[in-house]
């Protein structure tokens, strides 16, 4: 899931930047780039599939999930799933209050009925932005890197990540959750880059 809170962050005026930080700007959108470049992107089969769960919590899960935190931080990221780089395994990475969380074999459950409709950005859709309702409350069960349980209660924006998250290990993507409008204009603006690439 995309972070488009933080991209605002850097939005000042060229100008009033040091060369330091001119610099550092200059190198973090060349990070961004090269990650984005390993995410994969809308009309790719992977972002289709239903990932498979995780059965052994060993070296290469913890180096995978490394990968995919550098990865989504890289890219101004809250949350990638493995699928978003092409491993059908029921994994996400994401920043759930302040703190880096790999969540394997994650169920989210809703809390009550009440919903809310916020727009999503999405780390495989570009600079889509779309509204999709959401529970704002869940409990999430799953596993760490390491095969210990993880219990969580979530709202707000945290409840909002680790569903878009899960949606992705079902081959479901936010186009899938928003109105048709919405979806409308997403694929008008997806398609001429499809046709390009």
């Amino acid at each position: 899931m995309a972070d488009h809170e933080h991209e605002h962050e850097h939005d000042h005026d060229h100008d009033e930047l040091t060369e330091a930080e001119a610099q550092a700007e200059a190198e973090r959108l060349v990070r961004k780039e090269i990650a984005l470049s390993q995410i994969r992107q809308y009309g790719d089969p992977a972002l289709r599939m239903r990932a498979d769960e995780v059965e052994s919590f060993d070296e290469e899960l913890r180096k995978m999930t490394e990968r995919m935190t550098a990865l989504m931080h890289d890219a101004d990221g809250v949350g990638l799933a493995a699928t978003q780089v092409g491993i059908l395994r029921r994994v996400f990475v994401c920043t759930l209050l302040d703190e880096d969380r790999v969540l394997v074999n994650p169920v989210v459950t809703p809390v009550g009925k009440e919903t809310e409709s916020e727009p999503e950005g999405c780390l495989s859709l570009g600079p889509i932005r779309v509204p999709v309702e959401r529970h704002t409350r869940v409990t999430l069960a799953a596993f760490d890197a390491e095969g210990s349980p993880v219990s969580l209660e979530l709202e707000g924006q945290d409840a909002r990540v680790v569903q878009h998250e899960v949606d992705h290990l079902d081959g479901k993507l936010m186009l899938d959750r928003t109105d048709a409008e919405s979806r409308r204009e997403a694929l008008g603006l997806l398609r001429p880059r499809l046709v390009l690439s």
